[in-house]
């Protein structure tokens, strides 16, 4: 395994981070519990997790994956071998069954301690606001569209406030962001460092061979500010396995089960997996092993959230990490994207 830091601090993860998603839906207790097993036991040390998850979200299920993750800590012990990130999650329709107060005060501090309740620890080390309050672009949308008729009224600084409160009560670490934009981020780092709050330190949101709007202004603040980007669905759903191609995905697979994610299944996505496959089987590789490695060596990556439905997925994903990719690889991989720019944004 490889290892950094999370940005500004002297906390260690795996470059290979844990994604959690399917337990509970897609995946048993007793699944969730080998994965975290075989894991660690191949040095991944982070983990990521949402009250959200798992998803598809609904009621019946809501916050059964930090159970999962829980009852294993409890079984196991090893919540001090993990690093160990949730989210609060955000506004929205389809979250209107955990709560509908945004990030006010009483809801940071509510999903904070349900969290803590179902993970079985007192502290997270990096806790996430899972996406924005305001209006912006959603999955799918290529570009923003300003909504003149949005509700929401600029409370970055309260927010800051609020989580420095928790920060200092030791529930929490640091703090991140999910699926922002260039704007939210830059508010956040302003108001942190004009009044003394928690800097973000972290930023998970898509990014894979099929979704790479992050190399453009976000990547500048990455490196300028010393954000990591926390890479989610780095392989499209499983898209970027090349099972659906091949038509060897099983019944269980996310996309027949869940078909209303299709941005990954969209005529030009498809084009340009089957181009991405060609090359990645041309120079001895499968898909999978390609598509995470270009990921796993992007320079603005903290970490890789990997996420799978069986044990034997889940260790082709985490040995990613020892794939080198050629200038000569890199060079085929981004002819693509030159034809076929981010098709599932």
């Amino acid at each position: 395994m490889k290892y950094t830091t999370l940005p500004n601090t002297d906390i260690k993860v795996s470059k290979i981070c844990l994604g959690t998603m399917t337990w509970g839906n897609q995946n048993t207790q007793e699944e969730g519990f080998a994965q975290m097993d075989l894991a660690l036991d191949k040095g991944v040390n982070f983990f990521d997790v949402a009250e959200l998850y798992p998803v598809p979200a609904t009621a019946e299920t809501y916050a059964e994956t930090e159970r999962i993750i829980g009852n294993w800590f409890a079984k196991t012990g090893n919540r001090d071998k993990v690093v160990l990130a949730t989210k609060i999650a955000g506004p929205g329709d389809y979250t209107a069954h955990i709560r509908t107060t945004g990030f006010s005060k009483d809801a940071l501090n509510e999903a904070v301690d349900n969290s803590l309740k179902r993970l079985k620890t007192d502290y997270i080390d990096l806790y996430q606001l899972h996406w924005p309050e305001r209006h912006t672009k959603t999955f799918g949308v290529r570009d923003y569209t300003h909504n003149p008729n949005d509700p929401w009224e600029d409370n970055f600084n309260e927010i800051l406030h609020n989580l420095d409160e928790i920060i200092k009560s030791g529930k929490i670490r640091e703090v991140g962001i999910s699926n922002e934009g260039a704007w939210g981020t830059m508010r956040y780092l302003n108001e942190a460092k004009n009044n003394s709050l928690p800097k973000i330190i972290t930023i998970q949101n898509a990014y894979s061979l099929l979704c790479r709007p992050f190399e453009g202004d976000l990547a500048e603040i990455a490196h300028r500010e010393n954000i990591g980007l926390l890479a989610y669905s780095p392989m499209a759903f499983g898209v970027l396995s090349g099972k659906y191609i091949k038509g060897t995905a099983a019944d269980n697979a996310r996309l027949k089960l869940f078909p209303r994610f299709a941005r990954y299944s969209s005529e030009q996505s498809t084009e340009a997996t089957k181009r991405y496959l060609k090359i990645a089987e041309e120079n001895g590789m499968t898909l999978a092993q390609m598509s995470l490695a270009f990921v796993n060596e992007r320079p603005f990556l903290t970490s890789n959230i990997i996420g799978a439905t069986n044990l034997e997925q889940l260790e082709e994903n985490i040995e990613s990490i020892k794939i080198s990719l050629s200038k000569e690889v890199l060079s085929e991989i981004n002819k693509v994207h030159a034809q076929i720019p981010n098709p599932a944004p």
